[in-house]
């Protein structure tokens, strides 16, 4: 019977690198999600953004938008990208909405690049949900300017 019992080691989830594995067993069946499932998520826009000498290539995905509803403005090194989702209504007699994953309302991404974009030769295209801007870096004005105190 003394060769079936196996030694403790109190510091064994210590030293596998998992010490709050036991807290996820705690909340494993921990449902929130059916108390929470009338709160609508906004959809957050993802982006790719690359970077070469002359300027900034930013992809971002907005599906389901319409070109129109997409607005990109840019001021400076700041650029920020919003768009409006609608959802028609469509009621049927007898039916009940039983899951709505589609949102409607308004999304906005506004971020800050290195660099000054040159907003008169900044290019925006939108098609099939992806919107594509091409923001060429603005010229240096040979560097920074000595102010004179008077």
């Amino acid at each position: 019977m003394a060769n079936n019992l196996m030694q403790f080691d109190p510091f064994s989830e210590i030293a596998n690198l998992s010490p709050m594995r036991g807290l996820d067993d705690l909340f494993k069946d921990f449902r929130l999600r059916p108390m929470m499932g009338h709160l609508d998520a906004e959809p957050r826009i993802k982006m790719d953004v690359s970077e070469t000498e002359q300027g900034y290539t930013i992809k971002a995905e907005i599906p389901g938008v319409k070109k129109e509803d997409v607005k990109v403005a840019v001021e400076g090194n700041q650029v920020t990208i919003a768009a409006e989702t609608k959802r028609e209504t469509e009621e049927k007699e007898g039916e009940t909405v039983v899951r709505r994953e589609r949102y409607m309302g308004h999304q906005s991404r506004s971020f800050t690049l290195a660099h000054e974009i040159d907003d008169s030769k900044a290019v925006a295209k939108y098609q099939d949900g992806i919107l594509e801007l091409s923001l060429p870096k603005k010229p240096s004005s040979g560097g920074r300017k000595v102010l004179p105190i008077s």
